[in-house]
Formats: C-alpha cells, sequence, structure tokens
C-alpha cells in the first residue's frame, strides 16, 4: 500500500469530484433537450425554463431527479405560471413590433428607438431567465419572482451581463451548429440558477 506525504494531493481524490462535474455538465445538456421539447408550444418557453432550473438546482444540492420530476414541475409551472408566461410572450411582441417600426425608416430618430427596443428585448429575456430561476415548486403566485426578476435585472448589472453572454453562446452555437441548440438552452438554464446562487 503506498503512502503519500502530507504535501501530495491523493490522485484518486481528485475523480469523484471531476466525475461529479462531468456529470453535471452532462445533466445541463440533458436538460436542454428536456427544456427544448417542452417548449414547442412556445408559450411553455418560460415554465419550461423554470421546470429545468428547479432540476438543475436539485442536481446541484445533491438530490435525485429525473424527466419523472422534470415533468411534475413542468406541469406545475404552466398550471401555475400560465399569465405570467403569457403577458411575457405580449411584451416580448410589442417590443418587436417597435423594434420592426424603429428598423423601416417610417418614424424620425427610428436608430436610437431601434436600439431602445434592443435593449428592451434583453432586458425582458434576462428577467425571464431570472424568473426561471427563483421559480420553486410549490410557488403558486408568480407576480413577486416577476417583481424581484425586474429589480435585480437592473440593480445587478454583472448578473445580467452574464445572462447576456449566454444568450450569446446559444445564438452563436444555434448559428454554427444548430442541432446544439438545444443541449446549449441547458447551459443557459444553468447559468442562471448560478447567477440566482451568487
Amino acid at each position: 500500500m503506498a503512502v503519500r506525504s502530507a504535501g501530495h494531493p491523493v490522485r484518486g481524490a481528485e475523480r469523484p469530484e471531476k466525475f461529479a462535474r462531468f456529470a453535471l455538465f452532462a445533466e445541463c445538456l440533458l436538460t436542454g433537450v428536456w427544456i427544448t421539447v417542452a417548449a414547442l408550444p412556445l408559450i411553455t418557453l418560460l415554465p419550461a425554463c423554470a421546470a429545468g432550473c428547479a432540476h438543475l438546482r436539485r442536481q446541484l444540492e445533491g438530490r435525485r431527479g429525473g424527466l419523472r420530476e422534470f415533468t411534475a414541475d413542468l406541469r406545475e409551472a404552466v398550471r401555475t405560471g400560465r399569465r405570467a408566461a403569457l403577458l411575457w410572450w405580449v411584451a416580448l411582441a410589442l417590443l418587436a413590433f417597435d423594434w420592426q417600426v424603429a428598423r423601416s425608416g417610417v418614424l424620425p430618430g427610428g436608430r436610437p428607438l431601434a436600439a431602445v427596443s434592443v435593449l428592451g428585448l434583453l432586458a425582458l429575456a434576462v428577467a425571464a431567465l431570472r424568473v426561471a430561476a427563483a421559480w420553486r415548486p410549490g410557488t403558486v403566485d408568480w407576480a413577486p419572482l416577476v417583481r424581484t426578476a425586474a429589480r435585480r435585472t437592473l440593480t445587478d448589472p454583472a448578473g445580467s451581463l452574464l445572462l447576456v453572454g449566454g444568450f450569446v453562446a446559444v445564438a452563436l452555437t444555434a448559428w454554427q451548429v444548430p442541432p446544439l441548440a438545444a443541449p446549449a438552452l441547458g447551459a443557459l438554464a444553468a447559468a442562471a440558477v448560478a447567477v440566482d446562487r451568487r
């Protein structure tokens, strides 16, 4: 039996931690696929992200959970967060319409309006991710989550920029290798959970 000196780490002890990190990364990719499938009706995008974040939070806390728990969370998030998801899509549509009008050149001062519309779209996307990360199973009223997420989007610029970077990474992944866009959504959900935990 080999004896190690006190100053040298045991290599075998590093393996479980490395495997745990890889397992978490694999879980993120799998969660991204689940989120993509659950978000196919589009109106369920926000609840699907909330269920994905809840699943990844369980993994981080060492609690067991799989597709059955994700599906249960998704059903609950859709049931309780239907109104918040619908309002989010309406706000996105209005900002996208403003951006289109600003780009058309019909209105004077279109460029500043287009820039404001893009910033609004980014802020709305970041706030939605923050809402998803803050959601917990058993939450009935999403209004406090939305208010807190809106406040944190403005008062935590570092976290918001991290999430914007996540959106950019997902967009680049979808542009370069479209099939990898679905797993990349899991990494974005993991980023949202990390920002929520910091």
